[in-house]
C-alpha cells in the first residue's frame, strides 16, 4: 500500500510554540569575527557534525580487531559465504517443507511459510543488493550465483504440490492450530502467490507457466537495457551550431538523454526527436513483452495481465483504474491549460516568435518559473542544506511524529561495503531498537545511478516472541564533498529526494507486523519540507530567508496540474498496454492516439516516447498507483497535519493505525480506517491541487 504523507508546509503553517522547539534544539553557536561581522559556526549537534563530515577509512590500531563480516554476518568475512548462506538456506527450505507437509505438524501453517519466506529473503535481498552495488567483484559475483540458485529454489517451492495442497486444505477446513483474521489474510496472500505461480495448473501448463515466466524476465531485461541505449546519428544530420553540444564520435553523435534542462530550445528538440525516434527492434521487444504478460496472465486465469497485476491493491480492477484516471483527467484539464499558458509566456520571453508549448519545453520551462519563483539560484541556497543539517531536520520530523531517534553508530570491522556509509539505529524511546538504516549516498564508480531504497532484513515477530529488527539500505547519488572545510551540500531537489527515500525505510522501521511475507514497504511514506526548522548556513550557522522558504514551498506547486496530466497520461499508456489483447495497434500508434486525449500537448511523429519508458517493466500495469499515492498522502495531510506537521498525536495514529500493519490488512481497509482518528471533514478521495 503506497500511503504517503506529503507534507505541504510554510511558514504560516507551524504550530508556534512546536516550531520554536524545534529551532532551539537545532541551534548552533555563532561567534562574530571582531571587525568582519562575520559569523562562524562553533557547534552542531553531534549527529548533524557526523553527517557533515564524510566517513572515511579509519585506521584499526588492534592488529587483532576481529572481522565482523558484511552486515555483521560472519559468513561474509569474504564472499566465498554467499556460498555457505545458501547451503544454509537449502537446508532450512528442506526442513520447513518436512515440517509443513508432516501429519505431526508442531506449528500454524502460516508460520512455516512465513519462516520459508523470511529464511529465503534475507539471504535473496542481501544477494540482490550486493550484485548491484559491491565495488569488489568477488563479492558482487559470488552473490550473483546466489540470487541465480535461490531463483531456481524459489522456482521449484512455487511448482511444489505438496505445499500447495497442505496450504489449500488450511484455507478449505481450517489449522488443527488456532489462528485469527490475521493468519487468515496472510495465509490467503501466500495462496494467491501460489496460483500467480500457475501451481494449481497441470503438468503441461506449468511447463508453459515457466517457460513464459523466463521470457518475460528476459524480454524485461533487454528492454531496459535498450531504453538506456545511446543513439548515434551523423554528424552531419544536425546543423554545424548544435553539433558541439553532444559528445562526439568519429564523424558521428552520440545522444545519450533527453537534455531536458538546457537552455535551448533548438539543442532539446534535436535530443528529443533523435533520442525518441522509433527503434524498430526495441518496439518488437515491448510488444513481445506484452504479449506473454498477457499469455502468463491469462494461463493463470486472469482476463489480462493488469487484473493480475491488482488483485490485492487498493482499487483492484482495471475498470476502477480507468475511471479514476478518468476522473484526474477531467478535473486536471482546465488547470493544465494555465499551467502550459503561463510557460508559453516565459517561454516567448526567450523566444518572441514562438506560438506552442512542445513536449521538450515543459521540464526547462517548468525549472526556469519556479527558480523565478523561489527567487534563488541552486548554487544561493546549496550552503543551507548541508546534508548534516537536512539528516537533522528528519531526525526532529522523526521525534516529533513517532517518538523516534535517529543514532549514528560507529561500524565494525569488515561491516560495510565501501569507506563511506553511515550506519543508523532508529531507537523508539520506550521500545529501543527498532532497526538500522544503512546510507550509502555519495557516488562511486560502479554504483547504480539511482536513488532507491533495499530491504536486507524484514521485520517479524520471531517464534521466541521476540522482534527481528528490519535492516534497510538508502542509496543515493550524492558528489561527495571537495573539500574537507565543505560539508557535502544539496539541492532542493536532492533534499526532496533524500526525505522520499527515508519515509520508505521508515515504514520498514515503524512496522510492527506479525510476519515477514507483509512487512514495511512490501505492502510507503513521505515526509514535508519542514524547512524552516533546519535549513541554515553551514559556515554561519544563519536560518534560511523566511520569504525564501515561502517562495520555496509556494514554487513546489507551480505547474502542479500539468505534471500530474501527463502522469495522468503515462498511467492510461500502462493500462491500455496491459489490457486486452491483441492490442489496437502498435504501441505507437496508441500513443499517438490518446495523447490528445490525456495530455495538453501535441505528439511529435515519429518518436516513440514509451520506448524509453523502463517503467514499464517494473511498474506494469501499476505505474497509478503514484497518483493513488497522492490521493491518500492528501486526505492525510488536510485531515491529520496540516494544522501542526509535528503533531505527536496524530503520528502516534498515523504509525499504530497505518504503517504498522504493512500488508496484514487490506490495504483499503487501513485507508478508510483513518476516518476514526483523523479529522471527520478532511475532504473525499481525491488529489488536491497543492499535494
Amino acid at each position: 500500500m503506497a500511503s504517503r504523507v506529503i507534507a505541504r508546509t510554510c511558514q504560516n503553517c507551524f504550530c508556534t510554540r512546536r516550531k520554536n522547539e524545534l529551532l532551539t534544539r537545532n541551534k548552533v553557536s555563532v561567534s562574530t569575527i571582531k571587525g568582519q561581522g562575520i559569523k562562524s559556526v562553533s557547534t552542531w549537534t553531534p549527529f548533524a557534525a557526523a553527517f557533515n563530515t564524510k566517513p572515511q577509512k579509519k585506521l584499526h590500531l588492534k592488529l587483532n580487531r576481529e572481522n565482523k563480516g558484511l552486515f555483521c554476518l560472519p559468513q561474509l568475512k569474504d564472499h566465498t559465504g554467499f556460498y555457505l548462506l545458501k547451503q544454509n538456506v537449502e537446508s532450512q527450505v528442506s526442513q520447513l517443507i518436512d515440517e509443513a507437509t508432516s501429519k505431526n505438524r508442531k506449528l500454524k501453517m502460516v508460520v512455516i511459510f512465513d519462516e520459508l519466506s523470511d529464511t529465503l529473503c534475507r539471504v535473496a535481498d542481501l544477494a540482490d543488493f550486493v550484485r548491484l552495488s559491491h565495488p569488489d567483484q568477488h563479492f558482487a559475483q559470488a552473490a550473483e550465483e546466489t540470487c541465480v540458485a535461490l531463483s531456481s529454489l524459489v522456482e521449484k517451492l512455487n511448482t511444489n504440490t505438496d505445499l500447495y495442497k497442505a496450504l489449500k486444505t488450511i484455507l478449505e477446513e481450517g489449522d488443527t492450530l488456532p489462528t485469527d483474521d490475521v493468519d487468515r489474510r496472510v495465509t490467503e496472500l501466500f495462496m494467491f502467490d501460489f496460483e500467480q505461480s500457475g501451481i494449481h495448473l497441470n503438468e503441461a501448463q506449468r511447463e508453459q507457466f515457466v517457460k513464459l515466466n523466463e521470457r518475460i524476465h528476459m524480454l524485461g531485461t533487454i528492454f531496459q537495457r535498450g531504453a538506456q541505449k545511446p543513439v548515434s546519428i551523423q554528424k552531419n544530420v544536425l546543423p554545424e551550431h548544435l553539433q558541439h553540444v553532444f559528445g562526439l564520435d568519429g564523424d558521428n553523435i552520440m545522444v545519450t538523454g533527453l537534455f531536458s534542462d538546457h537552455y535551448s530550445s533548438q539543442v532539446r528538440e534535436a535530443a528529443y526527436r533523435i533520442f525518441l525516434h522509433p527503434d524498430p527492434h526495441q518496439a518488437d521487444i515491448l510488444k513481445s513483452l506484452l504479449a506473454a504478460r498477457n499469455k502468463l496472465a491469462q494461463l493463470v486465469g486472469f482476463e489480462t495481465y493488469s487484473h493480475r497485476a491488482n488483485r490485492g491493491t487498493m482499487i483492484e480492477s482495471p475498470e476502477k483504474i480507468v475511471q479514476f484516471l478518468n476522473l484526474l483527467s477531467e478535473k486536471l484539464e482546465s488547470r493544465a491549460k494555465v499551467d502550459f499558458n503561463e510557460m508559453l509566456k516565459l517561454k516567448q520571453a526567450q523566444e518572441k516568435d514562438a506560438k506552442n508549448i512542445m513536449p521538450w519545453d515543459p521540464p526547462y520551462l517548468s525549472a526556469v518559473g519556479r527558480q523565478n519563483e523561489w527567487g534563488m539560484s541552486n548554487m544561493e541556497s546549496l550552503p543551507y542544506f548541508s546534508l548534516g543539517c537536512v539528516m537533522e531536520g528528519l531526525n526532529q520530523l522523526f521525534q516529533c511524529l513517532f517518538s523516534v531517534s535517529l543514532q549514528h553508530v560507529e561500524m565494525e570491522l569488515g561491516e560495510a561495503w565501501a569507506e563511506d556509509i553511515y550506519k543508523l539505529a532508529v531507537v523508539h524511546k520506550t521500545e529501543g531498537v527498532l532497526g538500522y538504516i544503512y546510507c550509502d549516498f555519495f557516488e562511486r564508480y560502479g554504483k547504480p545511478n539511482q536513488d532507491c531504497h533495499f530491504t536486507i532484513q524484514g521485520g517479524r515477530r520471531k517464534l521466541d516472541g521476540t522482534y527481528q529488527h528490519s535492516i534497510v539500505v538508502l542509496q543515493l547519488s550524492l558528489p561527495g564533498s571537495r573539500s574537507s572545510s565543505v560539508p557535502t551540500l544539496l539541492t532542493p531537489g536532492n533534499v526532496d529526494n533524500l526525505f522520499h527515500e527515508f519515509g520508505h525505510a521508515m515504514h520498514s522501521m515503524l512496522g510492527r507486523t506479525r510476519y515477514q511475507h507483509v512487512t514495511g514497504t512490501r505492502c510507503s511514506t513521505d515526509f514535508a519540507e519542514v524547512i524552516s526548522t533546519f535549513a541554515r548556513h553551514y559556515k554561519t550557522g544563519e536560518p534560511m530567508n523566511k520569504n525564501a522558504v515561502l517562495n520555496l514551498c509556494n514554487s513546489k506547486k507551480l505547474f502542479a496540474a500539468s505534471d500530474m496530466q501527463q502522469q495522468v497520461f503515462f498511467s492510461v499508456l500502462d493500462q491500455i498496454y496491459h489490457g486486452p489483447h491483441p492490442l489496437k495497434g502498435s504501441t505507437t500508434d496508441i500513443l499517438a492516439e490518446m495523447q490528445p486525449k490525456y495530455y495538453n500537448i501535441e505528439y511529435v511523429p515519429n518518436t516513440a516516447w514509451q520506448l524509453r519508458f523502463s517503467h514499464l517493466v517494473g511498474y506494469g500495469a501499476r505505474y497509478y498507483a503514484y497518483l493513488v499515492s497522492r490521493a491518500v498522502a492528501a486526505q492525510l495531510w488536510h485531515g491529520c497535519f496540516k494544522d501542526d506537521p509535528f503533531s505527536s498525536t496524530m503520528g502516534f495514529h498515523y504509525r499504530n493505525k497505518m504503517l504498522a500493519h504493512g500488508g496484514e490488512k487490506h490495504p483499503r481497509k487501513i485507508v478508510e480506517g483513518r476516518h476514526a482518528w483523523s479529522k471527520p471533514n478532511s475532504g473525499k478521495f481525491g488529489v488536491c491541487a497543492d499535494s
